[in-house]
């Protein structure tokens, strides 16, 4: 149970360069930007955009490659969640949620022969993974289920009220959390991987929202019944901490971070036509131009450092369990959701009434209302009043070097 988890690669093997991955991530962003409007505006979820990422074989990267992958780094998974986020919010926050479930089953499934045979699927025919982690009225405690494991012979038996499963209908799979057993505790869990000729969703509600349209994340009523070796071997409250947190914190942060990034290039485009249309003569807004890039940088050095603390403690489960780095990740969250937010807005004030207009090719109305959607995926409230007690229990650092 306290073994180290099944290393992720933190630094490719030497001499190993991977196949054009910044290429084909850059194609499949490529098609997801032209259909963003759309998806969007319709509210749909974003077809093209994942054909183009199951395309060019994006979904199976995290996953080593005895196992049919290719073991890109966390540092490259969060690159190509960038990219699509300054492309299409809703396909990139897509291909997020699904790393984080993939990461979770390579490096707690290791050895489990179901798992691999999944994460082998996965990577031949680039299934998709939707999460369920959110039920009831636990709403975002995510470390508290309600549904419990049945045993039934040989097989394990689920029936959970999700709230919410991000493009369940469209997954080819499902990674959910439940309770252990019917007399455990609600904080007693385990993460199942169900594949979708393992469970039947029945729809709850819909999915009607300010931005992030296209996630379709509508609730339903997931009822599976599989094999008991589909339940990961180690405690969900290993996972969460030493994977799942981390994995969701930096995949989610690094496309907010894309969102902040083409709202940033909406605003530079539009100072520089300003200013051509005018003989030279900055725009009002150009001086907060210079505020939204500092912002920016400030937002992608967050993330690098955070990508950096985490893979250095990869292997290390203590250094994973210690109140200060849980800490570190929880609140790179936090800053990085309302330093994404501000740096949208930023942009907005460049822009003036061509980035408040939705009919302008300078609008930054899209960008804005899916970043807004950041401080409340795990309610940053809840995330700081959490961390209140552990603040007390970290020492302040006595030195500008460690």
């Amino acid at each position: 149970m306290n073994e180290p988890p099944v290393a992720l690669s933190a630094v490719p093997p030497s001499g190993l360069i991977r196949t054009g991955l910044d290429e084909r991530s850059a194609a499949a962003a490529a098609t997801a930007a032209r259909h963003a409007a759309e998806v969007d505006s319709a509210p749909r979820f974003p077809t093209e955009a994942l054909a183009a990422v199951k395309a060019q074989r994006l979904l199976g990267i995290l996953v080593p490659r005895s196992l049919g992958g290719e073991g890109a780094t966390i540092r490259e998974v969060a690159d190509v969640c960038f990219r699509l986020g300054q492309a299409c919010s809703s396909a990139a926050m897509i291909y997020a949620m699904h790393q984080v479930k993939v990461a979770c089953l390579v490096r707690h499934g290791g050895g489990n022969e179901a798992i691999e045979r999944i994460l082998q699927r996965l990577c031949a025919a680039q299934l998709l993974l939707a999460s369920s982690t959110t039920e009831g009225q636990g709403g975002g405690n995510v470390r508290s289920s309600e549904a419990a494991i049945q045993h039934r012979g040989d097989r394990i038996r689920l029936e959970r009220r999700a709230s919410v499963i991000s493009y369940g209908s469209q997954a080819d799979g499902i990674v959910t959390t439940a309770r252990r057993a019917d007399e455990s505790d609600p904080s007693d869990q385990v993460l199942v991987a169900f594949l979708k000729e393992d469970y039947t969703l029945n729809r709850l509600q819909g999915w009607n929202t300010l931005g992030m349209r296209g996630t379709c994340s509508e609730g339903y009523t997931l009822i599976a019944e599989a094999s008991p070796d589909q339940i990961l071997p180690e405690p969900y409250e290993i996972i969460h901490g030493r994977t799942m947190v981390p994995c969701a914190h930096l995949f989610w942060g690094s496309v907010w971070a894309g969102i902040a990034a083409s709202a940033a290039a909406r605003a530079q485009a539009f100072v520089r036509h300003a200013a051509r249309h005018s003989g030279g003569l900055a725009p009002p807004g150009a001086a907060q131009l210079t505020q939204a890039l500092s912002k920016l940088r400030t937002l992608r050095g967050l993330l690098t450092t955070s990508l950096g603390a985490y893979q250095s403690k990869m292997e290390n489960p203590k250094a994973l369990d210690s109140l200060d780095f849980q800490s570190q990740i929880t609140m790179t969250k936090v800053e990085v959701s309302e330093l994404a937010v501000a740096t949208v807005l930023t942009t907005l004030r460049v822009c003036g009434l061509s980035g408040y207009r939705s009919d302008s090719e300078f609008s930054i109305e899209r960008q804005l209302r899916d970043v807004l959607s950041s401080p409340l995926m795990i309610n940053n409230d809840r995330i700081l009043s959490s961390l209140a007690g552990i603040s007390l229990m970290i020492p302040v650092p006595a030195s500008l070097i460690d």
